[in-house]
């Protein structure tokens, strides 16, 4: 009687394991650390919203179902065909850096399930890109204006994706590369080569300005020095220096005849064999 027991404990344990491990799958999961999730109750409310499911470890009723969202960043890679300012079309290559706000998954997927990229963040990228462009001309686009291209792009893309409902939050962008029809690319490589040119030259021009200007400043002040020297030196100054001069010279050790009075204007005259 005891063993008939215990054999029907055995098997009624193992048909619980049995049917456990079955519905493991529907009823413990793993979010990742890079992962956020909703749970929508079938019979208890529906989409819970409000309480994102943060990482680990977590167990839910079977009938139950959960969604997962990666919020690292996510890359949009797009090739746009777009109109300039003067109705020229140009082909660019974007790319767009974004990832889902943490807290309003529940949000996202009410309005756009699990396909925001598709139904939210491409339309939305594209259209503003266009929009954009449309203001500028090729040449500002291709050449002098792209960053700022870019970060009328992303600053107005940014306000779209972010409205409520959307809560998509834009990271960065990029204009990879832009395509122009060869004539237009050409004319405007060759204008951008002519104006550096004309800035070169204009550089040297300014250059050698400022090196006559100093170059008239040095000899003005060295006519200047020259008069005030010429003006001090008068033939009394001369004759006391040359005095000096001699002074310091019959001081000296080496040997040396001094004729005092016989050089021109009275100044001694030094005979040495040194």
């Amino acid at each position: 009687m005891q063993n008939n027991k215990l054999l029907s404990l055995i098997i009624i344990l193992l048909f619980g394991i049995t049917i456990l491990f079955s519905f493991a799958s529907s009823i413990f999961y793993v979010v990742e650390s890079t992962e956020r999730a909703v749970i929508f109750r079938k019979f208890s409310g529906g989409l819970d919203k409000k309480n994102i499911i943060p990482p680990g470890f977590n167990y839910k009723m079977p009938w139950n179902d959960i969604y997962k969202f990666d919020i690292t960043d996510n890359l949009v890679e797009e090739t746009i065909d777009v109109l300039d300012k003067n109705g020229l079309n140009i082909n660019v290559d974007v790319t767009m850096s974004f990832h889902p706000v943490y807290d309003s998954i529940g949000e996202i997927y009410e309005t756009f399930q699990m396909d925001y990229l598709r139904r939210l963040v491409r339309p939305e990228f594209r259209s503003t890109v266009r929009q954009v462009m449309g203001r500028f001309t090729a040449e500002e686009i291709y050449s002098t204006k792209r960053s700022e291209v870019e970060t009328l792009i992303q600053s107005e893309a940014s306000l779209v994706l972010m409205k409520p409902g959307n809560n998509i939050v834009m990271k960065s962008l990029l204009i990879r590369s832009i395509s122009l029809p060869d004539q237009i690319k050409n004319a405007i490589e060759s204008k951008l080569q002519q104006e550096q040119e004309a800035l070169a030259y204009q550089f040297r021009l300014e250059k050698e300005k400022s090196e006559a200007e100093r170059k008239r400043i040095a000899a003005e002040g060295e006519a200047k020095a020259n008069r005030i020297i010429n003006n001090s030196l008068t033939p009394n100054l001369l004759k006391m220096r040359g005095i000096e001069a001699t002074s310091k010279l019959a001081e000296s050790p080496n040997s040396k005849v001094i004729v005092v009075g016989s050089g021109k204007d009275g100044l001694p005259i030094i005979l040495g064999n040194n």
